[in-house]
Parts: C-alpha cells; structure tokens; sequence
C-alpha cells in the first residue's frame, strides 16, 4: 500500500514507519524538517502539518491508499479544524485514516468505554480540547461521506526512544541511589501502553475490515498507583528504590510543574486520572498486550544502552524532600 505518515519521525511514528516497511510498504512522511531517519527508504514531503495549503501544496501529484496522523504541535496546539483540513487534502482513494488521538480526550474519569462522551469544548485543557474536537470532526466526516476514519485513545506510552522523560526520570534517580518524590499519598492512578503494542493495534486497523468508523482504547488492562509505578520502574532495573512522599500543598508552594523544570516526578505523570477498558482493541482487532514488568525491562534495555545522559540538578527535590520530613529532632 502507498502510505502517507504525518509525522513519523518521533518514538510512535518513528517505530510504526519501521514496521509498515518491514510489511513492505511504500511510505511517505509528512513532516517539517528536510531529513529523516530513514533516508532513502521513505519519500518525504515538508511541510507544516497545522497549514493545510502547505499540506496540500506538498502531497500534490501524489496519491495514498491509507494516512496515519500521529503528528501533535506541543507549542502551538494542533485543533480540529487543522486536523480536518489535512485529512481533506490527502490525495487518493482512502481506505484507512488513522488519528493519534489520547485517553486525554475523555477529559477526566475511570473505566471508560469508547462510546463514553468525550470532554466538551469547554474543557479548559487545550491538548484535551483538541484531541477530543478532532476526533469529533473526523467521525462527523465518517458519517457524512464515508471517510474511514480510526482513533486511537492510548494513555501514557511507555518504550524505547520515549521523546518524554518519563521512564528515565525514575531510572536516572534509582541508579544514583536517589530517593524518589512520589506527591501526595501515592494512590493517583495511572495508566500505560507499551509503544510496540500501540503500534500493532494500529497496523491492524489498517486490514481489520472493523475499524473505520470506531475509536479504540489501547493499554494495559490494569491502572496503577503512583507507588505501583515507581516500584515497577525499580523492579525493571532490579535496584531498590527509597520513596518520599511529599504533600502536594509542598510541591506547589515550592513551583513544582510537571512537565518542566523543576520538576518533581515523571513528564505530565502526575495528572488527575483517567482509566479505560480495553476489551475492544482485544476483540476486533485481535491485539494481545505486551505484560508491563515486560516491556519495561525492554525499555530498561534500551535506556541503559542508548537514553542521553542528562546533566542532573537535585537541589529542587532535596528542597522538597526537607520540608516533607520536616525539622531534624534536637
């Protein structure tokens, strides 16, 4: 099949263009940059995802058989109208669009089912307003004129090449014999997907005769807490690891952000919860998911090989730390 990646460069769309090659696919990345990981094997179209006279301009002449959309602009915000646009402007005959979307898009909540609501217009988040904005467009377009429109809801994806410092997070500190900050009381839950298995569901969207017209769930069937998941990224490089729990009020007086410096825990983990059921995905697209203590020791491989060594300022964390153990005894 000829197939148009946007995106495709990074972690997800980086593992999903090997593997479509591997499946002997002709592959075209749309993207910003003038090079690609993977020269020659791909053909390439530059242009800005968010601008849909570029997108079109760029994928003129050509025609596809089937678009993945895995690109989102974290400085920008990639909205619905955008992401219509560019659906509209792929050439060719269609049989699968698939959209990276994000359990982000319910907005908040436990044990969703893809036909829950997704969260309003309102909601205050861009990234949640987008992903669930777009996701409406594109089923709108499905229902309208047929447009094989797929969504994909993952919750946080895990694995090697992670573009958010997340699993690394843990790691650098555990293999310092650092202790780890885990805010609150530690029960916040959390969800996961390993990459591998998110690219499998969307490799096999792309032949199931199921998938246009539905959006699926994707991760592991059972959320963890906070204090599951440190003790899971320990047990991944087999060292223990010494727990802090400091008081949310601490960590915002102090300016604690989470998703930039300073920062006290993983990238954007430490987020009101949202959980989702899974059995969709299992169902119609016959996707078997990888078991966690397995695709971290796998990632764990990966980062112990290859993650960049990050220069490390602890001051911010010890600050915490002190105040949530408070004043030495005399």
């Amino acid at each position: 099949m000829r197939i148009l990646v946007i995106g495709g460069t990074l972690f997800i769309g980086k593992l999903l263009v090997a593997r479509l090659l591997e499946a002997g696919h002709e592959v075209t990345l749309l993207h910003r940059k003038a090079e690609n990981p993977f020269g020659s094997k791909v053909a390439d179209a530059v242009a800005d995802r968010n601008d849909a006279a570029a997108v079109a301009s760029a994928l003129a002449g050509r025609r596809f058989d089937a678009a993945y959309d895995i690109a989102y602009d974290w400085q920008r915000g990639t909205t619905a109208p955008q992401v219509e646009a560019t659906a509209r402007a792929v050439p060719g005959e269609l049989s699968r669009y698939i959209f990276m979307s994000s359990a982000g898009a319910y907005g908040e909540g436990l044990n969703h089912d893809e036909d829950d609501p997704l969260a309003p217009s309102t909601h205050p988040s861009d990234y949640v307003r987008n992903k669930a904005e777009s996701e409406r467009a594109l089923f709108r377009l499905h229902r309208e004129t047929g447009f094989p429109a797929v969504t994909f809801r993952p919750p946080f994806v895990y694995g090697p090449e992670n573009a958010f410092y997340r699993e690394a997070f843990f790691w650098d500190r555990i293999r310092a014999g650092r202790p780890v900050i885990v805010p609150g009381d530690g029960q916040r839950l959390m969800q996961f997907v390993y990459v591998n298995d998110l690219v499998a569901a969307s490799l096999a969207a792309l032949e199931s005769p199921a998938a246009p017209g539905r959006a699926y769930n994707i991760g592991h069937e059972a959320p963890l807490t906070h204090l599951e998941a440190v003790n899971a990224f320990a047990a991944a490089c087999g060292k223990p690891v010494e727990i802090v729990r400091v008081p949310r009020e601490i960590i915002v007086r102090n300016g604690g952000h989470v998703f930039k410096v300073p920062m006290y825990f993983g990238e954007y983990y430490d987020l009101p919860p949202i959980t989702e059921r899974i059995a969709r995905v299992q169902r119609e697209l016959g996707v078997s998911v990888t078991p966690l203590a397995n695709g971290l020791k796998e990632t764990y491989q990966w980062y112990t090989a290859h993650a960049p060594r990050r220069k490390l300022d602890f001051a911010f964390e010890d600050k915490l730390i002190r105040e949530a153990r408070g004043p030495a005894p005399d």
